[in-house]
């Protein structure tokens, strides 16, 4: 479904709508124009426009698909059925790490994914900030600005860096973290952002990264990344991740099989 042009017109569409939309407004806002969605859950007038600019956008790029959007499940909670559905359904994120935004600090990113029958077929987050795309295509490999991605050698344990946001880990999970974490190399607490976590661990910077909250705008565009270029994106019992209407709770990205399996037996056996 996607050829070199679709995947070439996404990722301008996302550029784009970085530099009309949601740069402008970057340590611009007012705060008439940040407001909750939920306790600490912020949202901005950028999120909703981009959020508008990249809908319209996907839709004329491949007609006949859908969206599904943050902001639009934020008013309308049906729209998650739309996954798994018969149509092409693009996933969008138009500001991952809100918070960061709204508080004038990066990083943030816009994020899409596109899913159609056999499952993930397209990925492309972006960091405008620093200006780094990556981008997948089910088969055809993983890209950060162009180059491909190739896959990372395994490192022992006290090298591994990642990170393990735990603010939303049930008790149980939290302990063990705390406890195994001194077995691997660093593990932080990340950054806020999931799409440049992703982005972090296909260009190396880190190995491992695990989320309890998995929502498929934060989560569908990386996994396609992070397998593409060589690595296991899986729940916390081994599952592979599958996008699904039903989120679902736990998920652990790491650059292999060796990597994940050493992280989950230090962090969540």
């Amino acid at each position: 479904m996607i050829d070199a042009q679709l995947g070439s017109q996404v990722g301008a569409l996302l550029r784009h709508t970085a530099a009309t939309v949601v740069l402008p407004s970057y340590q611009h806002l007012q705060a008439s124009e940040i407001s909750e969605k939920g306790p600490g859950d912020l949202v901005t007038v950028a999120d909703q426009r981009s959020e508008e600019a990249l809908t319209a956008g996907l839709r004329d790029l491949l007609p006949g698909s859908v969206v599904v959007g943050e902001e639009a499940y934020a008013a309308d909670k049906s729209v998650l059925a739309r996954i798994g559905g018969p149509e092409p359904t693009w996933i969008v994120d138009p500001i991952d790490g809100t918070a960061n935004y709204a508080a004038g600090k990066g990083p943030f990113c816009l994020m899409v994914a596109l899913v159609d029958a056999k499952g993930l077929a397209g990925a492309w987050i972006y960091d405008p900030i620093d200006d780094l795309m990556g981008y997948a295509v089910a088969g055809g490999g993983a890209f950060l600005d162009d180059v491909r991605v190739e896959p990372a050698a395994p490192l022992p344990a006290e090298r591994l860096r990642g990170v393990a946001a735990a603010t939303y880990y049930p008790a149980n999970l939290r302990a063990r973290v705390a406890g195994g974490a001194d077995r691997l190399g660093e593990v932080t607490n990340g950054q806020r952002c999931a799409g440049r976590e992703y982005l972090d661990l296909v260009g190396g910077r880190q190995q491992f990264a695990m989320s309890w909250r998995t929502w498929p705008w934060d989560h569908a565009p990386g996994a396609l990344l992070v397998r593409e270029a060589g690595g296991v994106v899986r729940r916390l019992d081994g599952a592979e991740y599958v996008v699904a209407a039903d989120p679902g709770e736990g998920l652990l990205a790491a650059i292999d099989d060796q990597t994940w399996q050493t992280v989950a037996g230090a962090l969540v056996a």
